[in-house]
């Protein structure tokens, strides 16, 4: 995929002291630059896919994992990291299965035992692991629940026998073997188990609601001393790691120096400067825009450099449930005439965005760069007029678009308005600065609103992670509000198809099934995929082996990194 995934490799001469250290700071560390905050380092309560990222690749270890390297298809065929393998499953679909590598240890020596494994997964039951991170266990493994949704099992902190035995049901071990029992057949839970909220966690060094930072490591890095929220902390090698254990991670530096609060801005100015320690260095943040172009037309700051494609895909949602976006026409016609070009420039062009055509990413099997509609890149505004024509609806058609507003954002959004106005729209465009996505997922919206902005990011590297969240209508639809279904889209034979793919075991065929699907919403104008964002990433020139890894979200992959 070009640069954005490939491996880079750069390096420079520096002066190095008697005592190993030099004016880069001390021998073989690496720094990494991030705004933050870092909410938690807590396995089960971290949910933003840049930490998971760099805790995946530093010191918690997981059942299965993403590889590092090149080729963005190798890197979202899931491994084992923890066990053996990426898992095996029952005829049915339900039954996962996991056994534990040997030689894998804690930071204190002792080992990864099949039971550190169920008492982490154990935690995300409880609060405040069950609200702050990802609510996987609850979604997936059987444990009947109460009438309100919540689970039957209240986690390892509450004594409840029926609750107990409910989740060790569910959960169980057989000396190193952990098998997970599933409330509904899937077929890439071996992905899932690869999110640190399936991770392992020691009992005894269980810290509960007031370990926000505390790390106890199973990875090739331990935390030096305390974390310094807003200022960040030091990850020294673990000596307890084994590498003939780990098949993911290469962990070259000898330290980690993770230094938090640093604008983006900042950061990568630092870099390109090359002074000190930032000629070992590398950004967590991604450059922005008015950056971008200065690295990348300067021959030596790109090859210090990669732009891969980043977790979100921004998109449109017509409302199909009231108002003018019910009339098919009218949404073929919204479709045609959207100008992705025009939007994609305004983000601050190809360094910063692609155009999309698709909610499948290009990251995720079952992707296709084709145009369903046939828009092209800059729209057909001639053939979208004649769409409308056809919907037996007076033109001008007023529609109204919310979106949320940044001054990138205002751009994006203006530049699609005069393809809109040329078809035979006329346009009022309504920004909303605060909690976006609370508000339009109100029902009350649904009357204000015809057509809402979005954006989306799978959650593993799978359709299955898009499709249904998105537009099935069992998950999101109540009289509560619309969940992530703005459109108020309601399907039975949609749902039907979501359910029958997730029986498909045949990783291929179930791919092509989501490609198809994906297809099928966008020609009716369910969604107006619009734009794939991306991220530039810069390092100094003492850093070796930089990537990005789109299976992780497009986030700087930890596991090839090193410095010279």
């Amino acid at each position: 995929m070009g640069a954005a995934t490939a491996a880079l490799t750069v390096s420079a001469c520096t002066g190095v002291a008697s005592d190993g250290s030099s004016e880069a700071g001390p021998a073989g560390q690496l720094t990494v630059l991030s705004l933050g905050p870092v909410a938690t380092w807590d396995p089960q309560r971290i949910s933003t896919p840049q930490d998971i990222a760099f805790a995946g690749r530093v010191f918690t270890r997981t059942l299965t994992a993403f590889p590092a390297g090149a080729d963005a298809a190798r890197q979202r065929a899931v491994e084992g990291d923890l066990a053996t393998t990426a898992g095996t499953v029952d005829s049915t679909l339900k039954r996962w299965s996991f056994t534990l590598r040997d030689g894998v240890s804690w930071q204190d020596g002792s080992p990864v035992t099949c039971e550190d494994v169920r008492y982490g997964v154990s935690r995300s039951f409880a609060d405040p692991f069950a609200s702050e991170g990802l609510n996987f266990p609850l979604a997936y493994l059987d444990i009947p629940r109460k009438a309100d949704g919540s689970s039957l099992y209240a986690g390892p902190f509450v004594k409840d026998t029926k609750g107990q035995a409910e989740f060790d049901k569910a959960v169980s071990c057989e000396g190193t073997t952990v098998t997970f029992r599933l409330s509904t057949p899937m077929a890439d839970f071996n992905q899932v188990v690869a999110l640190p909220v399936f991770a392992p966690v020691k009992q005894s060094q269980d810290k509960g609601p007031d370990g926000t930072y505390a790390v106890f490591s199973n990875g090739p890095y331990q935390l030096k001393g305390a974390w310094n929220p807003s200022a960040g902390g030091t990850f020294e090698r673990n000596p307890r790691w084994d590498k003939a254990s780990d098949p993911i991670r290469l962990a070259k530096p000898t330290s980690i120096d993770y230094v938090e609060g640093t604008e983006s801005q900042t950061a990568v100015q630092q870099v390109i400067n090359d002074s000190g320690v930032h000629r070992r260095a590398v950004t967590l943040d991604s450059a922005p825009p008015a950056m971008q172009q200065h690295v990348l037309t300067d021959a030596a700051l790109k090859t210090r450099s990669v732009n891969p494609s980043a977790q979100f895909l921004d998109y449109l949602a017509p409302n199909v449930s009231t108002g003018v976006m019910r009339n098919a026409k009218v949404r073929q016609a919204l479709a045609l005439a959207t100008n992705r070009e025009g939007y994609v420039n305004a983000l601050g062009g190809a360094s910063a965005a692609t155009e999309a055509y698709s909610l499948i990413a290009a990251a995720l099997p079952g992707h296709t760069d084709s145009d369903p509609v046939g828009a092209g890149p800059a729209g057909d505004a001639g053939a979208a007029k004649a769409a409308l024509q056809e919907s037996g609806l007076t033109l001008p058609v007023q529609i109204r678009v919310s979106y949320r507003s940044t001054p990138t954002a205002d751009k994006a959004m203006a530049a699609l308005v005069n393809g809109w106005e040329s078809a035979g729209f006329t346009v009022s465009l309504q920004p909303i600065e605060k909690d976006y996505f609370a508000e339009v997922s109100k029902p009350a919206r649904s009357a204000q609103t015809d057509v809402f902005w979005a954006n989306w990011a799978p959650a593993w590297p799978s359709a299955s992670t898009v499709i249904p969240p998105l537009f099935d209508s069992r998950l999101n639809l109540s009289d509560s509000g619309k969940g992530r279904d703005f459109g108020g889209f309601a399907d039975p034979a949609v749902n039907a198809e979501i359910t029958r793919i997730g029986t498909l075991s045949d990783a291929t065929t179930r791919a092509d099934a989501w490609s198809r699907l994906d297809a099928s919403l966008a020609e009716r104008g369910v969604f107006v995929a619009l734009a794939q964002r991306r991220s530039l990433f810069v390092a100094g020139s003492s850093v070796t082996g930089l990537s990005a890894n789109e299976a992780l979200g497009g986030f700087v992959d930890l596991a090839t990194l090193g410095v010279e």
